[in-house]
Order: C-alpha cells, then sequence, then structure tokens
C-alpha cells in the first residue's frame, strides 16, 4: 500500500456469506467481518445489521498496553478500562462514550477478546443521534475465523495494522450490497 491517505473504502458481502465481507482498499481486497444480520437498509437498534450507508471515520481508541504502534492521520485516543458506549435509545447519552460504571446498558470497551484494541467510531447515528436507529456501529479488530459482530465492520488485526496509516477522517466507508 502507498503511503497516500485513503478518500474512499468500500465494504461489499461476499457472496453466500452475508456476514463477511469484502473490503476494498485502494487496489487491496481484504477479508472483513460485518454483521450476523448482513446488510441493511433499515437499521435500527439490536438488529445485528450493518447498515447500508456511507460513514466517515471520526476517530478511534487504542488500548495503550496492546502496542498500537501505527502511525495515524486519524485521532486515536488511549482506551480506559472504565470506557463505555451507551447503547440504550432513551438514555440522554445515547450513542455516546460513558464511563462504567453507567446506569444504562452500555458496552464495555476494555475487553478481553482485543475486539476493540483498535476500534474507530464511524459517522452512524451520531449527528443527529434518532432513537433506535443502532448505537456502536465501528470498525473494529475481527474474531478469529472472522465470525459476525452485532453490526460493525472487522478486520484481522494486521490487516488494520497496514490500513492504519492510509486513515484520516476524511476517509469514508461506503457500505454496498
Amino acid at each position: 500500500m502507498s503511503r497516500r491517505l485513503l478518500k474512499l473504502i468500500d465494504v461489499r458481502p461476499r457472496p453466500g456469506h452475508p456476514s463477511q465481507g469484502q473490503l476494498i482498499a485502494g487496489n487491496n481486497i481484504l477479508r472483513c467481518a460485518l454483521g450476523k444480520g448482513g446488510i441493511t437498509a433499515f437499521k435500527r437498534e439490536g438488529d445485528g445489521a450493518t447498515p447500508l450507508a456511507q460513514m466517515r471515520l471520526l476517530y478511534g481508541f487504542k488500548r495503550p498496553d496492546k502496542n498500537v504502534a501505527s502511525p495515524s492521520a486519524l485521532r486515536l485516543s488511549p482506551l480506559r478500562s472504565n470506557d463505555g458506549w451507551c447503547e440504550v435509545s432513551s438514555d440522554r447519552n445515547y450513542n455516546r462514550r460513558v464511563r462504567i460504571p453507567y446506569g444504562a446498558s452500555h458496552e464495555t470497551m476494555w475487553r478481553k477478546d482485543s475486539l476493540y484494541d483498535i476500534c474507530i467510531v464511524m459517522d452512524w447515528n451520531i449527528r443527529p443521534r434518532r432513537r433506535a436507529n443502532g448505537s456502536a456501529i465501528f470498525f473494529h479488530l475481527a474474531r478469529p475465523g472472522y465470525t459476525p459482530t452485532e453490526g460493525c465492520i472487522a478486520l484481522s488485526r494486521a490487516d488494520m495494522d497496514r490500513l492504519l496509516p492510509h486513515l484520516s477522517c476524511r476517509t469514508i466507508i461506503r457500505v454496498l450490497r
């Protein structure tokens, strides 16, 4: 991959495997995991689907204890052990970072399974936030075997490390069918 920043990344489902995809970044085609509900144009909270959308990369988090050395033009803040992400659509902090313990249901960002060792927030239901339109749609690390996500897009650690230097807040991920 050349050192240039990527403006557009396309994501398509793998034929016959709706919860796995192909991520096209420049001339590179990378395997990725998608939501267990496949891709949908009608994203709802808890449906497990990846939204059919164009989403800008906003910023990200990295585990300071996991040796994330890849430089990036995208702001990557250190993840803290008390970071969470609110997923209750009636809560005032719906689809926002919260500190845990937190009263409403939330995603724990500091995980044992390493999925969020590198976690990038995509511009899905951020501004404006619409109740029940889906929360915590991230670009993060994949589980072994690229098992389905809850609606996120996930890459292997090696592929994410290769891609990070080419990402910025101007990069758009376009999810297609």
